[in-house]
């Protein structure tokens, strides 16, 4: 680290006071192996392992890299075990306040220490995909000659938010979301170790669940939270954190809610359940209950997905882009963001008209396919591109259907074990009244003698 006048005087204070600093800054770990969770990325050889000196050096030296994940997972918790752990000159940037100036002073700075004292540099650099092209292109030369080794973090998806360049000259990292046990395991340390809150409180079980529900997978805001508590339970000169005085330290009520039993189903059913039935309120009630347990943004936009299938459908073709599009959001910005995302399209879903045609058409041509109605593929519509195809039928007598008026050709395409059944059903709601119309008018075409006029193609 290079740090100013100020800088300095605050780590000064902290070392002389160190409760002055926030729980989650105290229980910064210090090496890679106190590092909970990201375990496939600290592994022997590792770049990160690299990158403080571990392994080899020299034409297999540690990689410039790209840390991404969401938010509180140890994106800049592992950039300051590298600053403690390396040798190496250490400079901390933020895209958010930091531009090209800045870039370019820390480059500088960079090849006047490797040439002066032979000293390496690794430039932190946090939030990078609000730098703009011309702010990441400045990267590309110290990048490429290695005057600095870069560790840049970003929440947002780099195929998107990083300049292709700067991609290829560097090792992208993808962090997993912190799973339970790994913010149990790390607020059981802040609670025991002298660096923490020194065994001044316990947790029981019942406010440890209710911390990691809020947490949503944030290591910060996990002990964020933690130390609300505690200082909490210790104003009332209690040495328990409660679930009460927890809830009354974070202001969130404790939400009943077991991820893995039964309330994750009752609960998500209840949300699909209120979007068929077009009760928007209640809806956004279930979403909202989901969210505040920490379930996983993903399986609720699943959910989604099946629900613009399964009851909209033809009702509303827009309906199911909405909800993939939604998917595709939060699996790109994670919560707390990604809440926006999920209540925009549960509203557009529970709103939306209603159809089961799609679900119940399928179902009845599946049940015929079990039920052994598979019948041979009429030989006009087999394949006939392939030498003796049309010796064996295959596709003779195919009417190619654009060479035809309205591009519908009478012909049978069904096998005669099915031939003339009809499994989709469309219903008069919404923009499905179109495709009811369309349809009886093909079926009507299709039943019709004739075809001629088109012409045979394989």
């Amino acid at each position: 680290m290079e740090p100013d006048l100020f800088t300095a005087a605050a780590e000064e204070r902290q070392e002389k006071d160190p409760a002055s600093s926030p729980l989650a800054v105290r229980m910064r770990p210090r090496t890679l192996d106190e590092v909970v969770g990201q375990q496939h990325l600290l592994k022997p050889g590792s770049p990160l392992r690299r990158l403080v000196g571990e392994g080899a050096g020299g034409p297999a030296g540690a990689s410039s890299v790209i840390l991404w994940g969401p938010p509180g997972i140890g994106k800049t918790t592992l950039a300051y075990v590298v600053s403690q752990a390396t040798q190496k000159r250490f400079v901390e940037l933020s895209a958010i306040t930091a531009g090209v100036k800045e870039v370019r002073a820390v480059i500088e700075g960079a090849r006047r220490a490797a040439g002066g004292y032979g000293k390496e540099t690794v430039l932190f650099l946090d939030e990078i995909h609000r730098f703009s092209k011309a702010q990441q292109d400045s990267l590309l030369p110290a990048v490429e000659n290695r005057w600095v080794t870069l560790i840049a973090a970003t929440t947002e998806n780099p195929y998107f938010s990083i300049i292709s360049p700067l991609l290829s000259r560097s090792l992208l990292l993808t962090l997993e979301p912190l799973t339970d046990d790994d913010l149990s395991a790390l607020m059981r340390r802040a609670l025991t170790e002298e660096r923490g809150l020194a065994g001044a409180v316990t947790l029981p079980e019942d406010a440890e669940a209710h911390l990691l529900r809020i947490a949503g997978g944030d290591a910060r805001r996990a002990l964020t939270a933690l130390e609300a508590g505690a200082g909490s339970a210790m104003a009332k000169g209690e040495d328990e954190i409660t679930l009460q005085t927890l809830e009354e330290a974070v202001d969130r009520a404790a939400v009943r809610y077991d991820r893995d039993g039964d309330q994750h189903y009752d609960v998500a059913s209840a949300l699909i359940k209120s979007i068929r039935g077009s009760d928007v309120d209640a809806a956004l009630h279930y979403l909202a209950r989901m969210i505040e347990a920490g379930e996983d943004p993903r399986f609720i936009a699943r959910r989604l997905m099946i629900s613009a299938s399964e009851d909209i459908g033809l009702a509303d073709p827009t309906a199911l882009p909405i909800a993939v599009a939604a998917a595709q959001a939060v699996a790109m910005i994670g919560f707390p963001e990604a809440a926006l995302t999920l209540s925009h399209a549960t509203i557009a879903l529970a709103l939306a008209p209603k159809s089961n045609t799609a679900t119940t058409a399928i179902g009845a041509a599946l049940a015929d396919v079990r039920a052994g109605l598979a019948g041979s593929v009429p030989a006009h519509l087999r394949d006939g591109h392939y030498k003796g195809a049309a010796t064996l039928g295959h596709a003779v007598g195919y009417v190619y259907p654009h060479d035809v008026p309205g591009a519908i050709a009478a012909q049978q395409y069904a096998p005669d074990e099915i031939h003339g059944k009809r499994y989709y059903e469309p219903t008069r709601y919404g923009a499905e009244a179109r495709y009811a119309d369309v349809v009886e008018k093909v079926r009507e075409r299709l039943r019709s003698a004739g075809g001629s006029g088109g012409t045979d193609r394989g």
